[in-house]
């Protein structure tokens, strides 16, 4: 009696361990086998670099790699080649399970419509930068006779003038002409000779002229701050154009206008 119940229970725990050792292997069959078989644990891909691929191109790069792509948004950019990929996301050289997302920014084929802004009388300077933030480029400046100068005079597209709010398409040229800070307007040259400095500056301001260089002389005979000579001289048949620059000659010392 004791003999069978010896070898009953030796015969018990080899049953047990034969069943401890299959849950032992199920249980790292399932974490080391089929676990990282379904998820791909511990497996990444690393992204590639998408930039400036084409759909085609990009499609046939991440099928090699397992990876899918998904537009998120396109957007026109000038001079940059239509179709193909501006941004990503995540980005190259990243790490991904299989089978991840690739998010994708397109550049579309036709440019969007943007209104054409008022840029007659802003500066040069202003101008450019209105430009810049409705996506269009800068393209020819003239520079013509005015007395505005740096100023925008008049706004064209595909050479003709192009009124404000007229709608163009992102990334188009717009000519400028642009004052020269010179008139067109030819006049006889004034003469201010032996007139007192602050007089003949203010007539020379009067006649849409500029002060230029004032010039300390000695003329014991004449009143200091009297105007002994000027530059262009005003004798007959001389002309100067609006905008352009007189320069004095002054008994005793001057000021400078700086």
């Amino acid at each position: 009696m004791t003999k069978i119940s010896t070898r009953s229970l030796f015969d018990l725990l080899i049953q047990i361990g034969i069943i401890l050792a299959l849950v032992a292997a199920l249980f790292l069959a399932f974490f080391f086998i089929y676990l990282p078989f379904t998820t791909n644990h511990g497996q990444t891909i690393t992204v590639p670099d998408l930039k400036d691929l084409s759909v085609d191109e990009m499609q046939n790069l991440l099928d090699d790699r397992n990876l899918r792509y998904e537009v998120s948004d396109c957007t026109y950019v000038s001079g940059k080649q239509p179709l193909t990929v501006l941004q990503q996301y995540p980005r190259p050289n990243s790490k991904v399970k299989e089978d991840r997302k690739i998010y994708v920014t397109i550049i579309r084929r036709i440019p969007p419509m943007v209104p054409m802004p008022q840029l007659v009388n802003l500066t040069f300077q202003s101008a450019k930068l209105n430009l810049r933030s409705l996506g269009l480029e800068m393209g020819e400046q003239k520079y013509v006779p005015d007395v505005a100068k740096n100023a925008v005079l008049h706004q064209l597209y595909n050479g003709k003038e192009i009124a404000p709010g007229t709608q163009v398409p992102k990334g188009a040229k717009i000519d400028l002409e642009i004052g020269d800070g010179l008139g067109s307007t030819m006049f006889e040259v004034p003469n201010v000779v032996g007139l007192m400095v602050d007089e003949a500056e203010a007539a020379i301001r009067g006649s849409n002229l500029k002060v230029g260089t004032k010039i300390s002389v000695a003329d014991p005979e004449k009143e200091v701050g009297t105007v002994v000579r000027q530059h262009p001289e005003a004798r007959p048949g001389e002309r100067i154009r609006v905008g352009e620059t007189m320069d004095l000659w002054v008994v005793g010392p001057v000021e400078s206008d700086q």
